[in-house]
């Protein structure tokens, strides 16, 4: 299954059919939030795969977490979590955390990355930090082997804060704003930043390296010089290619087993901006959204 998310609050349950070269629809669920009617500005599956949590703002009051029970049904389905640590504006990201006690991060325009946890059948929020970015966090990780959270902003930096510490333990500044970050989900040290950078949009860093790219990725952008924080990358499951969606149309696919920048396949998706292009955990598949509204599955040799 996968879920699709969209400007009207719609969330959509999808199943793939014959082995990806089809896909039903399953459920809609209206998402949007009580008081703003905001749609999801991110959304995550929880690690056990029955329920979906969303991320919306905290301007006006309004909830900033909504959870998606796949398995109730009704009014019942959407609940809002009632803690609102966030303090303004849109908040960017969320993703679980890789780690034996369940928690998520959220990161904000309000610079705060916080971290929530489940104490007695609710979630509980603590504040991470505040001041390590000068700008909005426009992305959260986990690191697998190490209770470190990875945040990145529009101020260019990645950091790395340890929990167990309570400091940050590496600062990245780099030349352009970050978009989002993903650990690789094979080799735990790696991860990949995606950057407004032209040319060189996905940045690939190792924990052991500090303040120092491994290499970068990226393509040359023809439809437009902007670079769009709308646009994710996502891993293969074996870490070896990474997907990434682009204004041009197109997904492009990246090897990092090679030092090539350009990709090593580019598939011509969609009518119009690709917005994200995820693996299959298990058949060589890619399925894609755009801005056509269309939801592509592409057969990857």
């Amino acid at each position: 299954m996968f879920i699709t998310s969209a400007l009207d609050g719609v969330v959509s349950l999808w199943q793939l059919q014959s082995k990806g070269h089809s896909a039903s629809l399953l459920s809609t669920t209206d998402c949007l939030s009580p008081k703003q009617r905001r749609w999801p500005e991110d959304i995550t599956w929880h690690p056990d795969g029955d329920s979906l949590f969303a991320v919306y703002s905290a301007d006006g009051g309004d909830s900033q977490i909504s959870v998606l029970d796949l398995n109730l049904s009704g009014d019942k389905k959407v609940t809002f979590l009632q803690e609102k640590p966030h303090l303004k504006g849109i908040i960017n990201s969320i993703s679980f955390m890789p780690w034996s006690d369940l928690c998520f991060a959220t990161g904000g325009s309000d610079h705060a990355v916080i971290l929530w946890n489940e104490k007695d059948d609710l979630w509980k929020p603590k504040t991470i930090h505040r001041n390590q970015h000068s700008s909005a966090v426009m992305g959260v990780a986990g690191l697998q082997q190490r209770k470190v959270i990875l945040s990145v902003g529009a101020d260019k930096r990645i950091v790395g804060y340890d929990l167990l510490s309570g400091r940050a333990e590496f600062k990245y500044q780099i030349e352009y704003k970050c978009m989002s970050v993903l650990p690789n989900p094979s080799d735990f040290n790696l991860f990949m930043v995606q950057s407004g950078q032209p040319g060189k949009q996905l940045q690939l860093f190792d924990i052991r390296l500090r303040q120092t790219e491994i290499h970068a990725f990226g393509w040359k952008q023809e439809s437009s010089e902007s670079q769009s924080a709308l646009i994710n990358q996502a891993w293969s499951p074996d870490g070896l290619y990474l997907s990434s969606g682009s204004a041009d149309p197109r997904i492009h696919i990246f090897d990092i087993r090679y030092k090539a920048s350009n990709p090593s396949q580019s598939v011509q998706a969609h009518q119009k901006r690709v917005f994200k292009a995820v693996w299959h955990r298990s058949i060589p598949l890619l399925t894609s959204i755009s801005s056509d509204l269309n939801i592509g599955l592409h057969r990857i040799a």
